[in-house]
């Protein structure tokens, strides 16, 4: 998980993050990865407005969002 949080980061791309909290919900988060540390990251969360820490090992699932660009006709 650490090389895909890793990847976005250098890649400056936004993904959706499922993540289970220390209180055992989770949420489906939209976020962009500013930051990674041994055990957390700091991201950009689009759902809580703000910045935030997380920890790896309670990352669910990333799935990178591809933006494509319109066509101008």
């Amino acid at each position: 998980m650490k090389e895909q949080l890793l990847k976005a980061m250098k890649r400056n791309q936004l993904v959706e993050m499922m993540y289970i909290s220390k209180a055992g919900e989770i949420t489906k988060r939209r976020i962009k990865v500013l930051k990674v540390s041994n055990d957390t990251f700091e991201s950009y969360c689009f759902l809580k407005q703000s910045k935030r820490t997380f920890i790896i090992q309670n990352v669910l699932a990333l799935i990178p969002i591809i933006r494509k660009e319109r066509d101008v006709i």
